[in-house]
């Protein structure tokens, strides 16, 4: 079971998402990795998931391309004169899928964020062929941006497993008491609550979800 990870936007948890994921499953004896295809600026996201995950990995076969300008990839590369091959990120993708089981694949900000002038996060996510998980953070106005990125993925092509509803740190208000109410009726996916790191074990909806998900994919095989 391998999984691409996007946002509605950068910073909405999706890196938190996928690493507590890969502790969950490790303590189930299970041997994951997360990939982060494209950097910019530090690593550490990749060095997070690279921590999280099976052991015996390195950072170039979790992270095949690191930019070093903290920028959008698109002006990273130019700025770098950098040219993105898709076949890298495809290679490093199947490399880790011999050997690990599963593969949680975190794009880079949000869902069409443009990785080259006529090459989004969203291709690259269809070039990998795999279904979405999508990460949106809890506050007033992630109903639209999560609605209108669902409706994207739809169009491309692609199937949505479920939608993380992660909750940032701080204040409540009453969008945020009521928002996953809301896309729990509206949305055609699971709404899941993010992934509390205190926890040390998976919570029975997430359980269910995975097994579900295992259980998609295998059919759709």
């Amino acid at each position: 079971m391998s999984l691409f990870v996007t946002g509605t936007d950068t910073g909405v948890g999706k890196t938190h998402t996928v690493t507590q994921l890969l502790r969950l499953l490790s303590l189930r004896g299970e041997r994951c990795a997360g990939m982060k295809p494209i950097c910019c600026g530090d690593r550490r996201d990749a060095e997070l998931l690279l921590a999280a995950g099976a052991d015996g990995l390195t950072i170039e076969e979790i992270n095949p391309i690191w930019l070093k300008t903290p920028a959008a990839p698109l002006t990273a590369a130019q700025i770098e004169s950098f040219e993105f091959k898709v076949e890298v990120v495809l290679n490093a993708f199947n490399a880790l899928k011999g050997r690990v089981e599963k593969v949680f694949v975190e794009g880079v900000g949000g869902w069409l964020v443009p990785i080259a002038a006529d090459y989004y996060v969203s291709d690259l996510a269809a070039a990998l062929r795999l279904p979405v998980l999508l990460v949106a953070q809890n506050k007033l106005g992630c109903l639209n941006h999560t609605l209108l990125t669902l409706e994207s993925i739809r169009l491309r092509g692609l199937t949505c497993l479920g939608v993380v509803l992660t909750d940032p740190d701080g204040h409540s208000d009453i969008a945020m008491a009521t928002n996953r109410d809301v896309l729990r009726q509206v949305c055609k996916v699971p709404v899941l609550a993010g992934l509390d790191e205190k926890e040390g074990f998976l919570t029975p909806e997430w359980t269910a979800f995975l097994d579900a998900t295992q259980c998609h994919l295998s059919s759709s095989e």
